[in-house]
């Protein structure tokens, strides 16, 4: 008896519908194989098991996929709670968090950074917690948009240029009488620095304006 043949992929019927989520989903596994820059609907369609065309009645084009996946990742971000911690504590363990979100997805968190920038939206955890942190240190109410969109900007600037290798160039850059096994060759060193100068600069002009909390709140 002659073997059935298979159906052409994009006339057969998937097994699960195929669904807004779960093309996010394929797409973010795409991007941490590949990069976003070698994601491409059809690519996405293969992956799927899906006629191409299909993709289109749930997303319109890439670049919407991109910002659907790069919502879907925003959100899934976690960190832990610690209201009666010092301020200090709770904003080094948010940016810390957020960088190992960042490097769980590099690929498309550099994308992100530098392509996107809507990417961190108002309701998102990261940025409903920086902020929170930042009114419980004392930032007056008139300045807490501008003080909580700075923090932000250095937080994903600095990972923008790790994640993209600039950093490390930089780095390399360094004098030569510093040794390349040094502290200053190290990302994780780097990081600790940037929140370091975040929080002193931020205990500066909290104590000018006379409205911080200090190192114990």
């Amino acid at each position: 008896m002659e073997k059935a043949k298979r159906p052409p992929r994009g006339t057969r019927k998937r097994d699960v519908p195929l669904t807004e989520a779960g093309i996010y989903v394929a797409a973010l596994r795409l991007i941490d194989a590949d990069g976003v820059e070698a994601l491409t609907m059809r690519k996405l369609a293969t992956a799927l098991d899906a006629n191409p065309m299909s993709l289109y009645h749930h997303v319109p084009n890439k670049d919407a996929v991109l910002r659907g996946v790069a919502r879907m990742v925003g959100t899934q971000f976690r960190t832990v709670t610690l209201e009666d911690a010092p301020w200090q504590e709770r904003i080094r363990l948010l940016a810390t968090d957020f960088r190992t979100l960042a490097h769980r997805h590099p690929k498309l968190m550099a994308y992100s950074f530098s392509h996107q920038a809507d990417f961190i939206q108002p309701e998102d955890p990261f940025w409903a917690a920086l902020t929170a942190i930042l009114d419980a240190a004392g930032v007056p109410q008139s300045e807490l948009p501008q003080i909580t969109a700075l923090v932000g900007a250095v937080i994903t600037g600095v990972l923008t240029a790790e994640l993209n290798g600039a950093l490390h160039r930089w780095l390399s850059l360094a004098s030569p009488t510093v040794g390349e096994d040094g502290p200053i060759h190290d990302e994780n060193c780097m990081f600790r620095l940037t929140l370091d100068t975040i929080i002193t600069g931020l205990e500066g002009r909290l104590a000018t304006n006379g409205d911080g909390r200090g190192a114990d709140h």
